[in-house]
């Protein structure tokens, strides 16, 4: 991603994540710009004939933030990522969006083989995210009582399919657990399923 693809990434987060999902939530133009500023090979674009159908957002942090396993806002630092750490362990996933005219074709996951290869051309530790589980909501509502960390555990033994979560399983992302209050996603019920991959 340069500077100037930044607008086109801004506009794509709108048709990616339309309400419930808060636009408060969206990027600014001034997050991007700060993101290719403090870790320009970290962030990168999907484009066709010109126009940007993908965007993909990281972060480099420490092994304490890793491990403490905190909401979105506390591991990066929010989003104008101030906890970058050029030393750090952990290639952290932002973000990925995706036009919806273009999903099932592939940019998802590579973006996902980019995100491994940087992972072994800096030596880090591991690849690292708190991911939205989106379908839980809806599910939710006919199943009384269900908790965001049963419905990831059914997720991953294959009785129930979250459209975010279950192709990151495939993608060999191991689950670690779930982080309560990750952010404010209603979809989610405000839940992230918390995933590594290391090399």
């Amino acid at each position: 991603m340069m500077q100037e693809d930044v607008p086109g990434a801004v506009a794509l987060q709108k048709l990616a994540f339309p309400p419930p999902f808060s636009e408060d939530l969206h990027w600014d133009p001034e997050h991007l710009l700060h993101h290719v500023a403090v870790f320009p090979t970290g962030q990168w674009i999907a484009e066709s004939e010109g126009q940007i159908v993908g965007s993909c957002s990281n972060a480099i942090i420490s092994e304490a933030r890793w491990q403490a396993h905190g909401s979105w806002g506390a591991t990066v630092g929010g989003p104008y990522i101030h906890n970058h750490d050029s030393k750090g362990s952990t290639l952290y996933g932002l973000d990925i969006t995706v036009h919806p005219e273009f999903r099932r074709i592939g940019i998802g996951r590579a973006f996902y083989a980019a995100r491994f290869d940087l992972i072994r051309t800096q030596g880090l530790t591991r690849y690292g995210t708190g991911c939205r589980i989106p379908d839980f909501r809806q599910l939710a509502q006919t199943k009384p009582g269900l908790t965001p960390e049963a419905y990831v555990s059914k997720v991953q033994h294959g009785e129930f399919a979250d459209r975010t979560l279950t192709p990151l399983l495939r993608y060999g992302l191991k689950l670690i657990g779930v982080v309560d209050n990750y952010m404010e996603d209603e979809e989610s019920g405000n839940a992230g399923a918390l995933l590594e991959w290391t090399r």
